[in-house]
């Protein structure tokens, strides 16, 4: 914990200055950063009101007003009818339009001066922290994900990510690593597009979770490798990962679907037997530097 704090408030003090958030002109605009993230919100939705507006910026209402009043001498803004004045609905005028085209013009600049030396790949990079740190924060989000197949890059994503949360949930370290590096290997290299299938789940921009299918031989796939990030769950994805499993299994005409878990697993094992599935063995295993009790479940497709 000591160590998150330091480094957070370090980023917090580098990020402040690299914003200019401490200015009294935001960009040499005659605008505070305050104000400036005030006039995006106004452009960019559908004639808000001032309490939706305090409420999104996280704004004291007397602030939100003093501000809201001040655009509104300035000729930035218009307030259309409502019950008071916190309910009025607000809208750019042309010259508030105006203003903020040009503080939006000065931002683009900065930031594009700022980030020019880095290549192509940094910036993919960058752009892959930004939004780990704002998923992480924001707790992913609680609420909104996204799901797609597989890309270029996710099977070292995955690999690394179980490894890491196994790791600090169960205690399996370097062989549990390769058992999935081992799994993600072998899918990319005999992957056949309509027997086999890997899904990624996304919240705020990052990886939420995962899940694959492949094919097992006789008729029969096996679901793999699911797993849903500690700040992800409560949403649902594991039983919406799972559910993709089944419904591709059924239509690519296998007759089982099969997997293997832990005793130990008891959130994924719910989510099995939400599904269907079933245990039809056990057997404790020495795989992981220690006894772990494996099962083997089934869901038949016909």
């Amino acid at each position: 914990m000591d160590t998150t704090l330091l480094s957070l408030r370090a980023f917090n003090r580098f990020y402040t200055h690299f914003s200019g958030a401490l200015d009294a002109h935001f960009l040499g605009s005659d605008m505070s950063l305050a104000e400036a993230r005030l006039l995006y919100e106004i452009a960019t939705r559908d004639q808000p009101v001032a309490v939706e507006l305090q409420e999104v910026l996280g704004l004291d209402a007397g602030y939100a007003s003093r501000m809201l009043r001040k655009f509104e001498a300035r000729g930035w803004i218009e307030r259309g009818r409502g019950e008071d004045a916190r309910r009025r609905p607000i809208a750019l005028t042309a010259t508030g339009r105006a203003a903020f085209a040009d503080l939006d013009t000065r931002q683009r600049a900065v930031l594009e001066t700022r980030i020019g030396p880095l290549g192509d790949s940094d910036r993919r990079t960058l752009v892959t922290a930004l939004d780990t740190a704002r998923g992480l924060l924001s707790n992913g989000a609680k609420g909104g994900y996204t799901v797609r197949t597989f890309t270029t890059g996710d099977m070292g994503m995955i690999t690394a990510r179980q490894a890491i949360v196994y790791r600090e949930s169960n205690d399996w370290g370097a062989p549990m690593e390769v058992l999935l590096g081992e799994v993600t290997a072998r899918f990319l290299r005999d992957y056949r597009d309509g027997r086999d299938q890997c899904w990624v789940a996304e919240s705020g921009g990052v990886m939420a979770g995962s899940v694959f299918v492949v094919d097992a031989g006789d008729g029969v796939a096996q679901l793999r490798l699911l797993y849903v990030e500690p700040w992800a769950r409560g949403m649902g994805i594991g039983g919406d990962l799972v559910a993709r499993c089944v419904s591709f299994a059924r239509e690519a005409g296998y007759t089982t679907l099969r997997l293997w878990t832990h005793t130990v697993l008891e959130s994924a094992r719910r989510i099995y037997a939400g599904a269907g599935f079933r245990i039809v063995s056990t057997e404790v295993h020495h795989e992981f530097g220690r006894p772990e009790q494996g099962e083997i479940w089934e869901l038949a497709l016909k």
